[in-house]
């Protein structure tokens, strides 16, 4: 099995433990950053976008089991994700994107459109506001996830891990 399949499988069960531990302590309101989700995006970058979608499948599956989410919410949230950010996958880019801005607001992006889809699909009630919805459970949490994704930026290495 190739390596570019495996790295991102082991990168996601630390992440998905600091996530479920560590990361709900440093909440703010209960907003929470979305470590998954910047791996996803980083890899849907680097590989492109059928690789993204596979890989949000996956990530999202295993999330769904580890967290007891309902099945299936994780997994198609993070798939729409990957797909979203495999539009950005370019080659020629790669450099230019991983190592300033347009990172963050791929991963802004995708970090509004990820937990909308979440909540509406495992949402109980189905008399939500819609505008509610996409302010506190889309724009806030995503704002987040975009700040703590400049540490990608800032600590992503000169030469390719994987």
């Amino acid at each position: 099995m190739r390596s570019d399949y495996i790295y991102p499988i082991l990168i996601f069960i630390p992440l998905a433990i600091i996530q479920t531990t560590v990361i709900p302590l440093i909440s703010i309101n209960g907003y929470v950053p979305d470590l998954i989700l910047i791996l996803l995006v980083l890899y849907t970058l680097k590989e492109g976008q059928m690789y993204g979608m596979i890989l949000g499948f996956v990530l999202g599956f295993f999330f769904d089991l580890a967290t007891g989410n309902v099945i299936g919410s994780t997994m198609l949230s993070k798939t729409v994700a990957g797909f979203v950010a495999g539009y950005f996958a370019n080659e020629n880019k790669l450099t230019f994107y991983l190592k300033s801005y347009p990172f963050i607001l791929i991963v802004l992006l995708c970090a509004i459109i990820d937990p909308i889809i979440f909540s509406f699909f495992s949402a109980g009630s189905l008399n939500t506001n819609i505008f509610k919805l996409f302010f506190e459970q889309g724009l806030i949490p995503g704002f987040y996830t975009a700040f703590v994704s400049v540490l990608v930026i800032l600590f992503y290495p000169k030469r390719s891990i994987g």
